[in-house]
């Protein structure tokens, strides 16, 4: 019961470390630059509350259940020793997880252009396929920069080909899937797949699932956009509500619970019913195991749905709100360094994060920390932020950002360690998840709106610059470790001994120590 109570009070001082500074940014910018109404401001508060209850049962339900199952799965699959039987379940569970994921849900509302349906189910099967190369590559070992050149390569030469208004989109819908219902089941699947293989790259394998699972929505919806045109591509934005008493501020929260419940009892039953059947045919998980998995799945289902409770009702206003405001100012300027301030800390409150910076910390032994990751990521999305925010107000496009980029941290893919380059490219996706869509992403569409651009070509996309710019942090982090590895190595090397046989002569604590 104490261990429990223990539990409780970490991840509860997590999320109020992820979560304050967002709301103290935001009530700086409320009472200075961008004065809002009280009644957005309540239900901005109202949805930090429910907020910070729902990361902290998200989080606790992700170590309990999601954790295990997932490396459950990817253990179970790899014993059973057949390559079809591994391809097809993981196709299935690609799909399946993916319809679950929140995040797309919320992007395919925000999408004037396609169909909700036909998003999610273009998206699913990208997932479904990347996921199987994502096995395939695990298994057989392939090096994952030769893979990421030539698929990233096969993106930017179609995305010549497609309108405008899928381009964006497109390359949102990678940074969306890689959300909280994808990235710890993936993940801990990873990990039981690798410690499946004996060999010493097996750990440094373990990740790069969910770099290639995010390319396969960006490919999935750039072949839609080449075969399905619509009629109309114009975006309305939604209309910020107008509350006028308390009793209508929590009316609004009132018709939120329900259809959240419903949303993520929906999502969650697909992945219950996948590992249901999958425990029926392989077996060998105790009572007590399942009983704690069925609690943990208890707390993520509880966690999730007041997580988006709180985000769509009370986050998503306040920050179209906030966008029109800034924009609107005459220094509109400043929405960049605002950008750049809120992404610096909002990445921290991406529950996919805390699950990526503590299995990279438990996976390197503390080799990388979770300090260094979640502050590579805050420059990353910062410095993301900051472009996003230029290309509101310019209406440049997408492709000016994301080619350099991408070339960039293809190029550093070569030079780094293998593990931060598979870590790095992990990170973009989970970089991205619902704090992302319903906060940074109206605020972009709130401001497009005051400086009358486009906001399905010049707003839409702020998830893709979300995503890409860790690649390149995490990577330079890699880089500094390697250099600072390799001084310390030559330091201890005896005279004309090489530099790996000196790395050789260490034991593997003393690596770490490095």
């Amino acid at each position: 019961m104490k261990l429990h109570r223990t539990k409780f009070q970490e991840k509860l001082n997590e999320a109020l470390k992820a979560v304050l500074p967002i709301i103290g940014i935001v009530l700086a910018l409320c009472f200075t630059v961008a004065p809002i109404s009280p009644s957005i401001l309540m239900a901005f508060l109202i949805g930090a509350v429910l907020l910070v209850v729902g990361m902290m049962l998200f989080t606790l339900g992700v170590e309990l259940s999601m954790t295990p199952m997932g490396e459950r799965v990817g253990t179970c699959m790899t014993q059973s020793k057949k390559l079809s039987v591994m391809v097809i379940l993981s196709f299935i569970l690609g799909v399946v997880i993916t319809i679950s994921e929140p995040d797309l849900q919320v992007l395919a509302e925000q999408v004037p252009s396609i169909p909700n349906l036909a998003l999610i189910f273009a998206v699913a099967f990208g997932v479904g396929i990347f996921l199987v190369i994502a096995l395939l590559r695990m298994l057989f070992g392939i090096p994952l920069p030769c893979m990421l050149v030539f698929f990233y390569g096969l993106v930017i030469a179609l995305a010549f080909f497609v309108p405008k208004s899928f381009l964006s989109v497109a390359f949102d819908a990678g940074g969306v899937t890689t959300g909280p219902m994808t990235v710890p089941f993936i993940m801990a699947m990873g990990v039981g797949i690798a410690a499946i293989r004996s060999d010493q790259h097996a750990a440094d394998d373990s990740f790069g699932l969910v770099s290639l699972c995010s390319i396969g929505p960006i490919l999935s919806v750039l072949v839609l956009g080449l075969i399905y045109h619509p009629e109309s591509t114009e975006y309305i934005p939604e209309q910020i509500p107008d509350i006028n008493s308390s009793v209508e501020l929590w009316g609004l929260f009132a018709e939120g619970f329900p259809k959240y419940m419903w949303e993520m009892a929906v999502s969650l039953f697909p992945i219950l019913v996948f590992f249901g059947i999958f425990q029926i045919i392989f077996r060998g998980m105790q009572k007590r195991t399942l009983i704690k998995i069925g609690i943990g799945l208890v707390y993520t289902y509880t966690g999730l749905f007041l997580f988006l409770t709180g985000v769509n009702v009370g986050f998503m206003p306040a920050g179209n709100y906030l966008g029109q405001v800034i924009a609107s100012n005459p220094y509109r300027w400043i929405i960049v360094p605002v950008g750049m301030l809120i992404g610096y800390f909002i990445v921290l409150a991406e529950p996919a994060v805390y699950v990526l910076t503590k299995q990279v910390e438990d996976i390197t032994s503390g080799a990388i920390s979770a300090k260094a990751m979640s502050l590579s990521l805050s420059i990353g999305v910062s410095v993301s932020l900051g472009l996003a925010m230029i290309r509101v107000l310019t209406g440049i496009s997408i492709l000016w950002f994301i080619i350099p980029g991408y070339g960039i941290a293809l190029i550093l893919s070569f030079v780094v360690p293998k593990i931060f380059t598979a870590i790095a490219f992990d990170s973009g996706g989970v970089a991205s998840g619902p704090m992302t869509a319903t906060f940074l992403l109206p605020f972009a569409m709130g401001a497009c709106v005051s400086v009358g651009g486009n906001i399905v070509a010049d707003a839409f996309g702020v998830v893709a610059m979300v995503a890409m710019t860790p690649l390149i942090t995490i990577q330079v982090l890699g880089l500094v470790y390697q250099i600072r590895s390799s001084k310390a190595v030559s330091s201890m090397q005896p005279a004309g001994m090489g530099l790996q046989e000196a790395f050789d002569l260490l034991g593997d604590d003393e690596i770490i120590e490095l």
